[in-house]
């Protein structure tokens, strides 16, 4: 039975892969406090070096389901603020495959009248696929022979528009179409193009509640638009609580936590796929940990937004 499972997992997750879904890209409940890691022009946007730590834990209770985790830093470059520059480390497993990819990000922004800036990203990097078919069977020779390890370059794009109170971006994280199988001249994996738009705003609601709607919308080719429904309430300065849809997959909720000015955390949970594999997964996990350092007299703004 474990065998036929994993062989089962396998044929499901390589499926996805070849027709483009959202997981080559990793994906996050959180999205909304981890911006680099769909947008490189969101790099030097807190205006101090801000350093976030996510894990995600998805499908608990299924074998071989996605585990990732990411981790990014990015700070303004100059006094000015114009010159922006991150770093970004993604880690993603699912089944047995592995994958580990690294970023470099610069963003040139723009200041306007008033809080409002525009900014411009690229990025660029090096990604690692490693699948060990062969720990499937070592006798069935679709599976003994099917190993991949390749390194593959890849770069990104994006823009990304904000104020005091709004926000909004579009990205192409992943530009270049790679072939992943080299040893397979008739295999169809590859890497896909995934484009990325989002925006989100926050209302007062009384002097101790905040409101704040985000969206994000995602497409790959050969895949449907698929959509990140989100609303958040900040309680006191202090607390984020809120709740999200995604579509084709789940019901989620999330609570952040400003536990000082410098020091925040998120705790997220998918508590109802949308899809039959709600029969044999006991929900996804996400934490965060993000830290904002201040050097000098430079100012800090708490709590962020976004």
């Amino acid at each position: 039975m474990k065998l036929i499972r994993n062989i089962t997992l396998t044929l499901i997750f390589g499926l996805f892969c070849q027709i483009g879904t959202a997981q080559q890209q990793v994906m996050f409940t959180q999205y909304m406090f981890n911006g680099l890691a769909i947008n490189p022009a969101y790099a030097g946007s807190h205006d101090n070096i801000t350093a976030t730590f996510l894990a995600r834990e998805q499908w608990v209770g299924l074998e071989g389901a996605p585990s990732s985790q990411t981790f990014s830093i990015h700070s303004p470059f100059n006094a000015s603020g114009s010159a922006n520059i991150g770093a970004l480390l993604i880690h993603d497993k699912i089944g047995v495959t592995d994958q580990t990819t690294a970023y470099l990000a610069f963003a040139y922004r723009i200041r306007f009248s008033g809080s409002a800036r525009l900014a411009f990203g690229l990025q660029g990097g090096l990604s690692n696929y490693n699948s060990k078919f062969s720990r499937i069977s070592n006798t069935d020779p679709v599976f003994a022979n099917g190993d991949v390890n390749v390194n593959r370059p890849n770069f990104g794009a994006g823009l990304y528009f904000n104020t005091d109170r709004l926000f909004a971006g579009i990205s192409v994280p992943q530009l270049v179409r790679s072939k992943l199988d080299v040893n397979n001249s008739d295999s169809d994996s590859r890497l896909e193009r995934h484009y990325f738009g989002y925006a989100g705003y926050v209302f007062d609601i009384s002097r101790d509640l905040k409101f704040k709607p985000n969206i994000l919308f995602k497409y790959v080719g050969n895949a449907p638009l698929e959509f990140d429904l989100n609303a958040n309430f900040l309680i006191k300065d202090i607390i984020w609580a809120g709740l999200s849809y995604r579509s084709f997959d789940s019901f989620d909720a999330l609570i952040q936590v400003q536990a000082t000015k410098q020091l925040q955390f998120g705790y997220s949970y998918d508590f109802a796929t949308t899809t039959d594999l709600r029969r044999v997964n006991a929900g996804s996990h996400e934490l965060m940990i993000q830290y904002t350092f201040v050097f000098g007299k430079k100012k800090i703004i708490s709590p962020r937004y976004f």
